[in-house]
């Protein structure tokens, strides 16, 4: 089973990338939708995170991500430490995942890593897709998310290697500029082109 990556910097545009791979029936594994299930109630982060960052978890008993937030704008060096804690869990996560998809018989999987390159992690996956918008596009889609402020975009932003450098390290290149409609083209086109390399089943 093949696995491919889904990568691109903030406000990129990969979430409706990763649903439009959804749409044709590729599993795809969402980085973010397993944190939030590590943060919710009862999740495996809690606890460690309730440790480490007194006062991120709130009267409901999970992680409440604005405080968090909060937290980390004021000691931004914690970052590592929470990256510590929840990466290994997340990973926990995407081998359940793989075994599940491998188990179905999926031909490939979609891996959404926003942090791709800068965590070394490319050469875990077997294609890389990257996601790309200019620069001023993903800020005004950034500043319309609950909780952005110049602090945080600029310490989100300066995490990630130049854009030029991801494209040229990537097998595919989706550019989000047009309508959600042309991003669904650029997707099947893609998917087109992995499963034409694959090799045929025995």
């Amino acid at each position: 089973m093949l696995k491919a990556a889904l990568t691109g910097s903030m406000a990129a545009g990969k979430s409706e990338a990763a649903r439009a791979f959804a749409r044709l029936g590729v599993p795809v594994f969402d980085a973010d939708a397993a944190v939030h299930v590590l943060y919710a109630p009862g999740g495996k982060a809690v606890r460690p995170l309730q440790a480490r960052f007194p006062g991120a978890v709130d009267a409901t008993g999970g992680v409440n991500r604005r405080r968090l937030a909060r937290i980390l704008a004021r000691k931004p060096r914690e970052l590592a430490a929470l990256e510590a804690i929840v990466h290994p869990l997340v990973e926990d996560m995407r081998a359940e995942f793989l075994h599940a998809a491998e188990k179905q018989g999926a031909p490939y999987v979609i891996l959404d890593i926003p942090l791709l390159f800068e965590t070394n992690a490319q050469d875990q996956v077997d294609r890389i897709i990257l996601v790309t918008a200019p620069e001023d596009v993903r800020r005004a889609r950034a500043f319309t998310r609950p909780g952005m402020t110049q602090d945080k975009w600029q310490m989100l932003e300066s995490r990630q290697i130049p854009p030029e450098e991801k494209t040229a390290r990537a097998d595919f290149v989706i550019t989000t500029t047009g309508s959600i409609a042309d991003t669904r083209r650029q997707v099947e086109k893609i998917h087109t082109r992995i499963l034409a390399a694959l090799p045929p089943l025995s």
